[in-house]
């Protein structure tokens, strides 16, 4: 399998689906991992949010911390989840246990979180893994484990599946590794992709 190339300096999805909006982040690339800052302005079910992160992943692309903020019509909610990298995790410096053994954060805010087991796994063709992962809820910042598996089918595509939530899918990635095309969710905004590659 091709590795994935290099993250661009930033990328950009249309919401649509599930909810309606907009999202940004831009990536920062270095010797000790990569950094993740973006946000998520959307309606849902007529109700607005937006929901603001950064993240921060180590060399192997295992989520090392995570800052989330999300503002409604419930007010404003804040929390940081990090992990020791091996599987343990703590959410605003309280252990949590019921996280043990998972990798990644999944956002429910984020089309882009998708890209973090496809990197970490690395997956030959035609194999599946599981990929369970925190899960943070839009509004309320709700945090829980998500059960998810990853297939890969091709260079840049994976059939998901999340039974939690009835979701099986293909999902398409870009040569990046991010994803391109996450039915009943988001589509990347592709006239920004090479603009946004440069520099």
């Amino acid at each position: 399998m091709k590795p994935f190339q290099t993250l661009p300096r930033a990328a950009a999805w249309r919401h649509a689906g599930a909810r309606d909006g907009f999202e940004v982040v831009f990536f920062t690339v270095s010797p000790d991992g990569v950094r993740a800052h973006g946000s998520t302005s959307a309606v849902e079910e007529g109700e607005p949010w937006h929901v603001e992160y950064d993240i921060t992943l180590d060399l192997s692309w295992h989520t090392r911390s995570a800052w989330i903020r999300s503002r409604s019509s419930l007010g404003v909610a804040e929390i940081r989840v990090e992990s020791d990298g091996v599987g343990h995790w703590t959410v605003n410096g309280e252990p949590q246990p019921l996280l043990d053994g998972l990798y990644d954060v999944d956002l429910e805010s984020s089309a882009m979180t998708n890209a973090f087991p496809v990197h970490r796994m690395d997956l030959p063709l035609g194999v599946s893994a599981d990929a369970p992962a925190v899960y943070v809820r839009a509004v309320d910042l709700r945090v829980e484990r998500l059960e998810q598996q990853y297939t890969r089918t091709g260079d840049t595509s994976f059939d998901y599946a999340s039974p939690a939530f009835d979701t099986y899918c293909r999902l398409d990635y870009d040569p990046s590794g991010l994803v391109v095309n996450y039915p009943g969710i988001a589509i990347r905004e592709s006239s920004l992709l090479g603009i946004l590659a440069e520099g």
